[in-house]
């Protein structure tokens, strides 16, 4: 792990993207980050990385309103997808992110797994929900980011993700969970070992030996 971390590092910001016309060539592998406005979606990103300047963090949620795509390296790419359902933006707005969203989703063939971020307080809402049964839809692998979870002590924490888990085994074997924090750095090794293996990399850095 102590190699892929190192190549996690080293990601950098590649390019934005208002819809999937405007989104790079398809290459390598990529795995993309969804996660309501609110959730904690991009701070877990940037903790993940271990660069605090890579994905813009805002105290106003929404404001993620692009598809933008980091460059680990030629094949491996993470994508910060467009958070979804804060009160204040306009809901012609929601609409037109779910559309881009959508689309991404549903037709970017290197895209290889999920990582969906909520707030453990607040888990599987509507959008939760919604990702869950697109996942299952198109046999895609989702891990769940329960974030925040240095908000709750660790008796309410352990009863929120365990009930999550009972709740997605409806959605199969390639639906996981785990508690993760961006504060207090709870989950961040377990949550690299699936972006590992997500990207093969194991199996890469066997082939090399």
């Amino acid at each position: 792990m102590k190699i892929f971390t190192a190549r996690l590092r080293q990601t950098q910001f590649e390019i934005s993207a208002a819809n999937l016309a405007q989104c790079p060539p398809e290459q390598g592998v990529e795995i993309a980050f969804a996660g309501r406005s609110n959730s904690g979606k991009s701070s877990a990103l940037k903790t993940l990385v271990d660069h605090g300047g890579l994905a813009r963090t805002s105290k106003t949620p929404g404001r993620t309103q692009l598809i933008n795509f980091f460059r680990m390296d030629d094949n491996c790419k993470l994508v910060d997808l467009p958070g979804y359902g804060y009160a204040k933006v306009p809901e012609k707005m929601k609409l037109e992110w779910q559309a881009h969203m959508g689309e991404y989703l549903e037709q970017r063939q290197c895209l290889a797994g999920l990582i969906l971020v909520m707030d453990v307080r607040h888990p599987l809402k509507d959008f939760d929900r919604m990702m869950l049964e697109w996942s299952q839809h198109q046999n895609m692998p989702v891990h769940i980011l329960l974030s925040k979870s240095d908000k709750l002590k660790r008796g309410p924490a352990k009863n929120s993700v365990l009930g999550v888990r009972k709740e997605i085994k409806a959605y199969g074997d390639q639906v996981t969970a785990q508690l993760f924090s961006s504060h207090n750095k709870e989950g961040v090794e377990q949550a690299r070992e699936v972006l590992a293996n997500w990207f093969g990399f194991e199996k890469e850095y066997e082939t090399a030996q």
